[in-house]
C-alpha cells in the first residue's frame, strides 16, 4: 500500500505539473487547486519524498542475505609461497547462516521506520494545507475588505459632493466641507493600505505553491457560508483514527516491540556452513562439510541490554501516546469552538446587523439632504456600516481558518466542505 501512495503521488505531480505548470499565472486558481499546487510543488514535501525512498531502500538492505564467501588453505608448504609443492590444500565455500525468522524480522522493522517517515509526511502535507487554505481566506479576506474600503471612498466623495452643494446653497458652514474633505482623505489613504495588504496576501500564498512572491495571481471563490453539520464526539474519534502523530506512534511502537522480540532471538546462535574440496599429496581428494555456531557463554549479556532498551523505549512511547490522544482531543475541541463561535457570529450579521447598519445609514443620508442632522452624523453612520460590512468579513475568514483547523486536527477532509 505504501508503495503504491508513492507511486500515485509522483504520476499526480507528472499530472499536476502538466495542468499548473503554463498556465497558474494567467488563470483564476480554486482553494483546491492552490492546496495541490502546493502539495505537489512544495520542496519540503519533495524532499521527505526523497527520505522515504530512502527508508524503502533500507528495507531491502536490512532483509538481504549474508555474502557466502570462498575459501582456500594452502598447507605443508616445503618453501615460503611454494604452492605447486604443497602438502595439502583446501579449496571451497562459506555462508553464515542467520537462525530462521531474524532476517525476516529485521526487514519488518525497517518496514516500521519507513512507515513513520511516511506519517511525516502526511502530517507536513497537512500542514501545508492548512496553512494554503489560511493563506487563501487571507487573501479573500484583503480584497473583500479592499471593496468595502472602495465602496467607501465612493460614499465619502459622495458625501463631499452633497456638502460642497449645501455650502455653496449657503444651508451649512464651511468646517462641514473641511471635514467632509478630512474624511475622504482618509478613505483614500484606507484603500492604499487595503491595496497593500492584497499585494502582501498573494505573496504569501504564492510563496506557499513555491512561486515567484510577486507572480500575477488570481483566485475564485467565496468564503463558506453554509454551517456544516459537526458533531464533537464522532470529530474526536476521527482524529484518534486518521492523525498521522497517533499512526505514527503506532508504528513506532509496533518497531519497538519488533526490536524487543529481535533481542529475544539474539540468544538464539547464527550458523557458519562450509562445503570444502579437500587434497592430500599422494593420498587422494576429499570432501569436507564444516558446521559451526558459537558457544552460548557470554552473548546473552548484550541481548539482555537489547531486551530492557527496547522495553523502556516500548513504555515511554505508551507514554507519549497518551499524551498525543489528550493533546489532539484538545487541538479538536478548540477548533470545533472556533468554528461553532464563528458560524454563529456570522448568522447574527446576516440576519440582523448588516441589515440593521445600512438601514440606519439610508435614514441618516436622507435626514442630512434634509437638512435635519449634521455631517458628523452621516459620517458616524457610514462608518458603522463599513466597519459591520467588514467584520461580516472577519467572521468568514475566521469561520473557514477554523474550518481548516478543525480539518488539520482531525486528519482528514471535514464532511460537506466544498471549497
Amino acid at each position: 500500500m505504501i508503495k503504491r501512495s508513492c507511486i500515485l503521488f509522483l504520476l499526480s505531480a507528472v499530472f499536476i505539473s502538466g495542468i499548473y505548470g503554463k498556465d497558474t499565472n494567467d488563470q483564476p486558481l480554486t482553494l483546491e487547486q492552490c492546496v495541490n499546487i502546493a502539495v505537489e510543488q512544495n520542496p519540503l514535501v519533495l524532499s521527505s519524498y526523497q527520505q522515504y525512498q530512502a527508508s524503502l531502500a533500507r528495507v531491502n538492505q536490512a532483509k538481504a542475505i549474508p555474502q557466502p564467501s570462498i575459501d582456500w588453505d594452502s598447507d605443508l608448504q616445503p618453501h615460503f609461497f611454494d604452492f605447486k609443492n604443497t602438502g595439502e590444500w583446501y579449496f571451497g565455500v562459506s555462508e553464515s547462516i542467520e537462525f530462521p525468522g531474524k532476517r525476516h524480522l529485521r526487514g519488518k522493522i525497517a518496514s516500521k521506520e519507513s512507515d513513520q517517515i511516511h506519517e511525516e509526511i502526511e502530517l507536513l502535507k497537512l500542514d501545508i494545507t492548512f496553512q494554503v487554505k489560511e493563506a487563501f481566506y487571507a487573501l479573500l479576506l484583503a480584497q473583500k475588505t479592499y471593496q468595502y474600503i472602495e465602496q467607501n471612498v465612493e460614499l465619502s466623495h459622495d458625501f463631499l459632493e452633497k456638502t460642497k452643494l449645501k455650502f455653496d446653497a449657503g444651508d451649512i458652514a464651511r468646517v462641514e466641507v473641511l471635514r467632509a474633505s478630512v474624511e475622504a482623505a482618509k478613505a483614500a489613504n484606507e484603500l492604499r493600505r487595503a491595496s497593500n495588504e492584497v499585494r502582501l496576501a498573494k505573496a504569501r500564498l504564492n510563496y506557499l505553491m513555491a512561486r515567484k512572491k510577486y507572480a500575477p495571481l488570481e483566485i475564485k471563490g467565496d468564503f463558506i457560508k453554509k454551517p456544516l453539520s459537526l458533531d464533537l464526539e464522532s470529530l474526536k474519534n476521527q482524529a484518534l483514527s486518521f492523525r498521522p502523530e497517533i499512526k505514527s506512534i503506532k508504528h513506532a511502537l509496533e518497531g519497538q516491540n519488533l526490536q524487543k522480540k529481535q533481542a529475544v532471538m539474539n540468544y538464539l546462535p547464527d550458523f557458519d556452513l562450509g562445503v570444502n574440496r579437500h587434497k592430500v599429496q599422494g593420498e587422494g581428494q576429499w570432501w569436507d562439510v564444516t558446521l559451526s555456531f558459537p558457544i552460548p557463554l557470554f552473548f546473552w549479556q548484550p541481548a539482555k541490554g537489547q531486551i530492557a532498551e527496547a522495553q523502556a523505549n516500548i513504555n515511554s512511547l505508551n507514554s507519549e501516546f497518551e499524551h498525543a490522544k489528550n493533546t489532539i482531543a484538545l487541538e479538536v475541541e478548540e477548533s470545533y469552538m472556533n468554528a461553532e463561535f464563528a458560524s454563529h457570529q456570522i448568522k447574527l450579521f446576516e440576519k440582523e446587523i448588516l441589515t440593521q447598519a445600512e438601514e440606519a445609514y439610508n435614514m441618516f443620508l436622507f435626514s442630512y439632504q434634509e437638512g435635519e442632522i449634521g455631517g458628523i452624523e452621516l459620517i458616524e453612520s457610514r462608518r458603522t456600516l463599513i466597519q459591520a460590512r467588514t467584520s461580516y468579513a472577519d467572521a468568514l475568514y475566521n469561520y473557514g481558518v477554523a474550518l481548516a483547523s478543525l480539518e488539520k486536527s482531525v486528519g482528514q477532509r471535514l464532511k460537506g466542505e466544498n471549497q
